[in-house]
Order: structure tokens, then sequence, then C-alpha cells
């Protein structure tokens, strides 16, 4: 098993989601997160003063899936969250050991 974590821009949240969906993602957190990375933020102009932007709003997405599926994921919100413009996200895998579901006690694939 695999946790795909996906960095992406926010309102492209609906499009990932429904992509994912359709390539039977049956479950996934979404958290509301602020960061940067080499666009290092912006400069933004209220009421006649500027003022910088160190963190931007993002969207984090996180699903755990198994082996055979991560391939496909990372391919569709790659394809999905991409706009060709900078801030367009990033995307980290990393190994699940176990999983358990609490209400059931399985573990495994299985608990997905």
């Amino acid at each position: 098993m695999k946790k795909i974590e996906a960095i992406i821009k926010p309102f492209k949240l609906e499009e990932v989601k429904d992509a994912l969906s359709a390539i039977n993602i049956q479950g996934m957190t979404m958290l509301e997160v602020k960061g940067f990375g080499r666009q290092k933020g912006h400069t933004e102009l209220y009421r006649g003063s500027e003022y910088v932007v160190d963190f931007i709003p993002k969207i984090k997405i996180e699903l755990v899936v198994a082996q055979d599926m991560v391939e496909q994921v990372i391919k569709t919100i790659e394809k999905t969250a991409w706009t060709g413009k900078i801030g367009d996200g990033k995307i980290f895998v990393s190994s699940i050991e176990e999983t358990m579901r609490i209400r059931t006690g399985e573990r495994g694939e299985i608990a997905l």
C-alpha cells in the first residue's frame, strides 16, 4: 500500500476529485493548507499599500491506495491538476506498513 499526498491549486480540487472518482478511488482526505515553494510568495496591493503574502493557499489531498493503483492515481492527479503555470503543486508517495478499519478490525488492503 502507498500513501499519495498531492498539493494542488484550490480551484482544481473538484476536477481532481471527480477524476479520481472516475478511476474508482473511494476515499480521500482534503486539507486546506498554506505554503510556498520556488515562487516564494508574492506581493499584493491593498488600499494603495503593498504587502507580501509569504504563504500561498493550497489544497492537500491524501489517499492510501493499493500498489497496483499508484501509477494510475499519480497520472490522474498530474493530468487534472496541471495548468502549466508556476505553483501547480507536488505529489509525494510513501509506503504504508499497515491499515486498519476501526469499525470492523479489518487489516491490510481490504481495510481501504
